[in-house]
C-alpha cells in the first residue's frame, strides 16, 4: 500500500497561489496536523513528554517551510464534552516552549474559537484546537456523526488545505480525525508515522535472529493476540509482569494473591503446549503483603507465594535469566514492564531486563506505552534503544497481523 508522505507534500508544487515559493507545498498554505499529545498529567504538570517531543519534528517542518499549521490531538477520556481536567493547554504550552514560539490554543474543537485562532494563522506559526475528543463525535460508533465533524474540521482550514496524520497512537482507531478527516483534505503521512511503520515492518518481515520478544502487563486476554501471532515467529518469547501468573497457574503453580484471570488458565495451557521452550516465565518473584511501596516484601520460587501474598515483580534470578536470553538476541521487541515499575521495590524486574536490553546491541524496540513510560522513569538511557515507540496499542495490532485504518485509509 502506497501512501504519500511529508516529503511528497513539501517537494510537490502547491498551489498556484504558492508555486516556485521556498517550502513548495505548504508555504501559505494550511496544514492540519493530527498529532498523538495524550501526555501523563499530574494536575497541569506534564510528567513525561515524550509524545510532544516526538510530534515536533513533524510540526517543526511545516512550520519552517512557512505551512499554517493547525494540531488536533486528544488528551484522556473526557466523556465527549468540554472538561478542564483534559484540556491541552499544558501540552499547547510545552509545544510552543520546544518550537520557541507561543503556540496559541483554541478554546474549542471547531467553534468559534477554534474559527478565529485558525484565521489569525501567519505563514510559519503553529495553533493548537482543544482536546478533541471533548467532541462526541470525535469517537463516535457513527460513520455519518464522524464524518459532520471530520466536515467541519476541513472547513477550518479551508479550500487549498491539506491532512497530515502524525499521531501513530491512534492510528488503530476509525476516529473523525484520524481517519474520516483523510476522506476530506489531501492526506499525507507524517514523519513519525512512517518511522513507526518501518520498524514495526522490521520486526514482522525477516528480523535478525536470534529474535526475542519481552511481554509484561498485567492481563493475558489484553496481549493473546500478539501472543499467538508471534510465538510461530520468534526464538524467545519470555512473560513476565501481572500476566505471568496466569501462566504459572496454568503450569499447576501456586500464585497466592497476585493477579490472575482464572478464565485464561486453560488458553495459558494450551499456549505453553504450543511453545515448547519458546516460552520463558520467572523461576523467582518478589512477593508482597500488600498492595503498597510500604509493604513487607520477600523474594520466594515462583510457585512459592503464600495465601495472602502477592507477586509484584520478577525476582534477581529471573531478571538474570530473562536478561541472557535478551540481551544475547539480535532482535529484541518489549512491551510491558515486568512489576510494577512505580514502586521503588518492584522496578528491579524493569530496570534489569531494559538495560540488557539496552547493552545488548540488538536491533531494539520498545513498544510504547507503560514500557516508553519505564525508560525515563528509571532514567535509562533512551539512546540504548534502535527505536522507542508512541504507540503501544497501535503497535500490537500490527504485530497482531490486523490493519491499522488511519493508515489505510492514506493509500485510498
Amino acid at each position: 500500500m502506497a501512501v504519500k508522505s511529508l516529503d511528497d507534500l513539501l517537494s510537490s508544487g502547491g498551489t498556484p497561489a504558492n508555486e516556485g515559493v521556498a517550502g513548495g507545498g505548504v508555504a501559505g498554505r494550511y496544514v492540519l496536523v493530527r498529532s498523538d499529545l495524550n501526555v501523563p498529567l499530574d494536575g497541569a504538570t506534564i510528567t513525561d513528554d515524550g509524545r510532544v517531543r516526538a510530534a515536533l519534528p513533524t510540526i517543526r517542518r511545516l512550520a519552517e517551510a512557512g505551512a499554517r499549521v493547525v494540531v488536533t490531538a486528544h488528551l484522556g477520556r473526557p466523556k465527549g464534552a468540554p472538561d478542564d481536567a483534559y484540556s491541552l493547554r499544558p501540552v499547547a504550552a510545552r509545544l510552543g516552549e520546544l518550537l520557541g514560539s507561543d503556540v496559541p490554543l483554541a478554546g474549542d474543537v471547531v467553534g468559534r474559537e477554534a474559527r478565529d485562532v485558525t484565521a489569525n494563522l501567519a505563514d510559519g506559526q503553529v495553533a493548537m484546537l482543544e482536546n478533541v475528543r471533548f467532541d462526541p463525535r470525535e469517537t463516535s460508533k457513527d460513520a455519518d456523526e464522524r464524518g459532520e465533524l471530520a466536515r467541519e474540521l476541513a472547513a477550518l482550514v479551508g479550500s487549498g488545505a491539506a491532512f497530515v496524520s502524525d499521531g501513530f497512537g491512534v492510528v488503530h482507531r476509525k476516529q473523525a480525525s484520524v481517519y474520516d478527516i483523510a476522506r476530506e483534505l489531501p492526506a499525507y503521512a507524517g514523519g513519525l508515522v512512517l518511522s513507526e511503520l518501518e520498524v514495526l515492518r522490521t520486526l514482522t518481515g525477516d528480523p535478525q535472529r536470534p529474535y526475542a520478544v519481552v511481554l509484561g502487563g498485567s492481563k493475558v486476554s489484553d496481549k493473546l493476540a500478539v501472543i499467538e501471532a508471534l510465538l510461530p515467529k520468534v526464538d524467545r518469547l519470555l512473560v513476565g509482569g501481572g500476566m505471568c501468573f496466569t501462566f504459572l497457574a496454568a503450569q499447576g503453580q501456586g500464585v497466592g494473591s497476585s493477579l490472575l484471570e482464572a478464565d485464561m488458565v486453560e488458553v495459558c495451557k494450551r499456549l505453553l503446549a504450543e511453545a515448547g521452550d519458546k516460552l520463558v516465565l520467572p523461576v523467582d518473584v518478589v512477593a508482597a503483603d500488600a498492595f503498597s511501596a510500604d509493604a513487607a516484601t520477600r523474594t520466594v520460587g515462583a510457585g512459592e507465594i503464600e495465601d495472602g501474598w502477592m507477586g509484584l515483580d520478577i525476582g534477581p534470578e529471573s531478571v538474570r535469566r530473562f536478561a541472557d536470553a535478551a540481551g544475547s538476541a539480535a532482535t529484541v521487541f518489549w512491551n510491558g514492564p515486568m512489576g510494577v515499575f512505580e514502586m521503588a521495590p518492584f522496578a528491579g524486574g524493569t530496570r534489569g531486563v531494559a538495560q540488557a536490553i539496552a547493552d545488548g546491541g540488538a536491533f531494539s524496540v520498545v513498544g510504547g506505552g507503560d514500557s516508553a513510560a519505564a525508560v525515563r522513569l528509571l532514567g535509562l538511557p533512551e539512546d540504548g534503544f534502535s527505536h522507542i515507540s508512541t504507540g503501544g496499542g497501535a503497535s500490537l495490532e500490527y504485530l497482531e497481523g490486523k490493519d491499522l485504518p488511519g493508515v489505510a485509509v492514506l493509500g485510498e
